[in-house]
């Protein structure tokens, strides 16, 4: 195909470039150094999650720049953009977590934004910290012009002692360290090689279970979401994208057709295949609210249920990313589900062929252990479950992979802060066999729906993480690892049961059978729901208070607009 050949006439960008009046428009890039060619060429946005906040983003300018190239070369006009990240590493644990979550829809609504402003004509977005990845995920779909996502890439494991590590081992080791197991100098020494170069946390966590669904729901390229940061390999990725990207604008693929309920569906399953972070269950159906296709908590939870766990990844399991892109990728996992009848193989992705033509290059490896045959899973359900019960009407999820027991029962002890929750973990003021419950964590109730890694992982650092529950309206973090229950639903801000709780009310916990119940009758919890009193937030103004005003529940992704239920035109046919 020539991809020279493009009619701007019936892009965006003929909206700024086109024509006498638009004589200004063209002034104004004219003084940007553009070439008259450069100017009646499509134009395309380059956006990146750049900062300096954290490693996770440090890579992704070096990144934009291959991109670029291949956009050139493919005759587009690139336009580099950046957009804010909120990195959880840095924000969990303290009020900064509130922004985190609010950072993904403004990601997506500056995405839109800049391009709606400016009328470019495709995107190809860059991403690498949790949030940042379905933000611009959800801004592709919600935009609808040809679009290609890429992942900046996973950190390299440190090494301690001997042996890899993560920064889940320094979150743990903090708990380690409260009960004098382990040393000033030992902790410090960790907190020093645990995260040795750029890219994200290295495990199953939110941002490479994004990474994956990238691949598997067809937005990404395939390998190109494996690849660790410092990989050379991923300029050549990033320049591909630029390419192929101006194929797609001449092939008119956009990412509604790509995006399909099928697609969601295997994003979900891989998710599940690779054990990973609960936090999907809260994305996907966000991007599906970008396109007013119904896949709430209760369907992604039910491809969890019927989905093998295959993938031997950390938190639960031995490897990180690094080693199952060196094993054969993504693309390996999707292969052995797609032979194992689990994933849509008719789904478009951006190489312009489906998934299953995709996989046609794709050959198992015999000389590996990361990812196992669908024949002989690691276990034969998904790694995460949803749960349902007189606790969580609207649902509740909690990731299995590598746990041994699955049910639990015990009594509550409440918590209305996750700073409540960790100050008695820290001092160990909390009973073995107990169910610490954090309340008021949740979209509205936080606001912003804080992850607890910080509580959850100092609780394995003392050796608790198997003798306890942890059930909130909140988040967990992918590293979370434990009998710990996210997104409990309906939060307590707005009267959910969980907010009824007092301590010593028996909480039963079923992963199997995918339930949670507290030993409460509808009489007691309706008697409870009348005393019951809404708390003010100390957030009365801003952005996150802004959040607060719009934001849904978690069943339905915890979104901030109607979605394409109520769209009536989309930025790609204006």
């Amino acid at each position: 195909m020539d991809a020279k050949v493009f009619d701007k006439s019936k892009l965006p960008s003929r909206h700024t470039t086109m024509g006498p009046s638009r004589a200004p428009h063209r002034s104004y890039l004219y003084a940007m150094g553009l070439s008259e060619e450069q100017i009646n060429q499509p134009l395309v946005g380059v956006a990146t999650c750049w900062n300096e906040a954290a490693p996770c983003n440090i890579s992704l300018m070096r990144q934009a720049q291959h991109v670029k190239k291949g956009v050139a070369a493919a005759h587009g006009t690139p336009r580099e953009f950046t957009t804010i990240t909120v990195t959880d590493g840095i924000a969990m644990g303290h009020q900064g977590m509130k922004a985190s979550l609010v950072s993904r829809d403004v990601i997506a609504d500056t995405v839109e934004l800049t391009m709606r402003g400016h009328c470019y004509d495709a995107i190809v977005g860059l991403a690498g910290c949790d949030k940042s990845l379905p933000g611009m995920m959800m801004s592709m779909v919600r935009l609808n012009v040809p679009s290609i996502f890429i992942y900046g890439g996973s950190i390299l494991p440190g090494s301690f002692k001997g042996r890899p590590v993560t920064v889940q081992d320094v979150f743990e080791a903090v708990g380690q360290h409260s009960v004098g197991n382990m040393s000033d100098e030992d902790l410090h020494e960790l907190e020093q090689v645990a995260c040795p170069s750029s890219g994200a946390c290295g495990a199953q966590f939110t941002a490479n279970t994004m990474a994956t669904v990238s691949e598997a729901i067809g937005l990404a390229l395939p390998y190109s979401a494996g690849a660790p940061a410092p990989y050379e390999i991923r300029d050549r990725f990033c320049s591909a994208a630029g390419e192929k990207v101006m194929e797609l604008i001449a092939r008119n693929i956009r990412p509604r057709d790509i995006v399909t309920l099928q697609a969601l569906e295997n994003a979900a399953t891989v998710v599940a295949a690779s054990g990973g972070s609960t936090n999907a269950a809260l994305h996907l159906p966000a991007i599906a609210n970008e396109i007013g296709i119904k896949f709430d908590l209760f369907d992604v939870a039910e491809i969890f249920k019927r989905t093998p766990y295959i993938a031997d990844l950390k938190p639960g399991g031995k490897y990180v990313a690094k080693d199952m892109f060196e094993v054969g990728g993504i693309p390996l996992l999707m292969k052995t589900l797609l032979d194992g009848g689990f994933l849509h193989g008719e789904c478009m992705t951006v190489t312009g062929r489906t998934i299953a033509e995709n996989m046609d290059y794709v050959k198992w490896n015999d000389d590996q252990d990361v990812v196992y045959p669908v024949s002989n899973p690691i276990t034969p359900t998904g790694g995460v479950v949803g749960l349902k019960g007189n606790l969580a009407p609207e649902g509740a999820i909690v990731k299995v992979a590598g746990m041994a027991e699955q049910t639990f029962t015990g009594p509550a002890r409440c918590f209305d802060s996750e700073e409540l929750a960790f100050e008695a973990v820290n001092n160990r003021e909390y009973e073995e066999g107990e169910v610490l419950v954090i309340r008021y964590e949740g979209p509205k109730g936080g606001p912003g729906m804080r992850e607890m890694l910080a509580t959850t992982a100092a609780l394995y650092g003392q050796g608790m993480g198997e003798k306890m529950a942890l059930i909130t309206d909140g988040r967990f973090s992918g590293a979370t690892r434990g009998f710990c229950i996210g997104h409990v639903g309906p939060e307590a801000a707005v009267g959910g049961p969980i907010g009824l709780l007092k301590d010593g009310d028996i909480i039963s916990i079923d992963a199997v059978n995918g339930t949670i119940e507290v030993d409460l009758s509808d009489e007691e919890l309706a008697a409870r729901a009348k005393e019951w009193k809404p708390r003010e937030t100390d957030y009365t103004s801003g952005a996150i208070w802004k959040y607060a005003q719009t934001v849904g529940s978690a069943v339905n992704g915890a979104v901030t607009h109607p979605g394409g239920w109520e769209e009536k035109n989309c930025y790609a046919d204006v």
